[in-house]
């Protein structure tokens, strides 16, 4: 195994950079390395804009939900004016977890010792400190985080000198403008636990090499490699995307009957096909004729990664009468898969955790992969 001090040179990455049909993939320490990931958490993870799902999970003053992403525990919250925030989920006194899960608060009480916080982080309430020498409540707020939306969905960045969240996004929302996902709803959100590295199913997502195997019943029977296509994009900003042109919507199983059209669509997206951008480092939207799925990956260690899975409507197919017997057409295909994607991931990492494994070569189906290690390489590496 390579030394950690050794591990960041550029040397051994060489390969790696060459043109895609050139290129070896990342050697295998890339997906099993504590120091390697510690490296992406540093120079990623905490420098970046990271999703974080749909505003309207909690769409009342009070609500909040918490979450530990890339180790870091937090509170997404909306104020009583109605604005999102995000907290460090830690008291200002001695550190104790202030919230737990998802609900709704008119102030955040910590546990421990009952310092009280309003729903604007301020410390409003700390009892029996009135003899402690040059104590200033205003100096003992929460944490702020950086919290930002668009198109109804959260963001979040450790890194208060990072560029805004439009930037980072670049000409990605202009091409997901069409599909109005401030106008849909968030009907369900799946975790799923897996044991691979977050790199592993983010490179899955965005190639169409493995269709023909691990979705041999289900998506290769309509949108095989050959027949759809699944053409690289030009981008302007931290993403990557695909488009790939075939009947039907890729979010049901061939024959199910789903929903009408998303109206707001046209040209190409109309007449049948999914745009699919990754947003670096790990967020994937599926956006299909009738739906948006997204995939939300939250890094927890060198070999576990947390998954959420996202389901995405036009809010008008609510008051549908058949709206709950036609969704399951759509939960059904997406369990189906990602089960088989997720398969496939955790069998790669047992794979690549061999003391034998090394690296290989890429195929053309496979320039995203290429173009995704290289980003992690630029931020990673020594220079």
């Amino acid at each position: 195994m390579i030394s950690e001090h050794d591990m960041f040179d550029p040397a051994h990455y060489a390969a790696v950079r060459r043109p895609l049909l050139e290129a070896e993939t990342l050697p295998p320490w890339c997906y099993s390395s504590e120091a390697f990931y510690r490296r992406e958490v540093r120079n990623i993870f905490m420098k970046v804009w990271n999703f974080l799902g749909s505003a309207e999970q909690i769409p009342n003053p009070g609500d909040y939900f918490t979450v530990t992403f890339a180790g870091v525990p937090i509170i997404i919250l909306r104020d009583t004016a109605g604005r999102l925030r995000a907290f460090a989920n830690t008291c200002r006194h001695r550190g104790s977890e202030l919230l737990s899960g998802t609900g709704n608060c008119r102030t955040i009480i910590c546990p421990y010792h009952s310092w009280t916080y309003g729903l604007d982080g301020a410390l409003a309430g700390a009892p029996e400190m009135n003899q402690t020498e040059g104590f200033d409540p205003a100096q003992y707020g929460l944490v702020a985080v950086r919290l930002e939306t668009w198109g109804g969905f959260i963001f979040v960045n450790f890194d208060n000198e990072a560029p805004g969240l439009l930037d980072y996004l670049g000409d990605l929302t202009v091409n997901l403008a069409p599909y109005k996902t401030e106008e849909m709803a968030c009907v369900r959100r799946r975790d799923y636990m897996m044991e691979c590295n977050w790199k592993l199913f983010v490179e899955n997502a965005k190639e169409s090499y493995h269709i023909a195997t691990v979705h041999r019943q289900t998506i290769n029977k309509y949108a095989s490699a050959r027949a759809a296509g699944y053409w690289v994009e030009e981008t302007k900003g931290d993403y990557c995307a695909t488009f790939a042109q075939h009947e039907g919507s890729m979010a049901l199983l061939k024959g199910d009957k789903g929903f009408p059209t998303i109206e707001s669509l046209e040209g190409r997206r109309e007449a049948g096909g999914t745009y699919a951008p990754l947003l670096y480092p790990s967020t994937y939207f599926g956006c299909t004729i009738d739906c948006i799925w997204y995939l939300e990956l939250h890094p927890l260690g060198p070999g576990r990664t947390r998954l959420v899975h996202g389901s995405l409507v036009p809010r008008s197919r609510l008051q549908r009468p058949d709206f709950a017997e036609v969704m399951e057409n759509y939960y059904k295909r997406w369990d189906v898969t990602t089960d088989e994607d997720i398969l496939a991931s955790e069998r790669q990492q047992k794979g690549l955790a061999s003391p034998l494994s090394k690296p290989g070569r890429f195929s053309h189906r496979e320039p995203l992969v290429h173009r995704i290690d290289n980003w992690v390489l630029d931020r990673v590496l020594d220079r």
